[in-house]
């Protein structure tokens, strides 16, 4: 759970800085959000929740 808060924190941070920096238009980005929320139903949610899991293990194994 606490990896799934840190995940939509950080992609919530990149989207305002992309709104206030970049020129992303707001509907744009109520676009993405919708994209997610449809994406969270369907029948790859299993596979990208697996795929973000996996990729957040190797950054995690990663020693500096």
């Amino acid at each position: 759970m606490a990896l799934s808060i840190s995940a939509v924190v950080l992609l919530l941070i990149i989207v305002l800085l992309l709104v206030k920096k970049s020129g992303l238009k707001a509907g744009h980005a109520v676009v993405c959000v919708l994209l997610g929320f449809y994406l969270a139903g369907s029948s790859i949610a299993p596979t990208i929740n697996e795929l973000t899991t996996n990729v957040a293990g190797m950054l995690g194994d990663i020693k500096f």
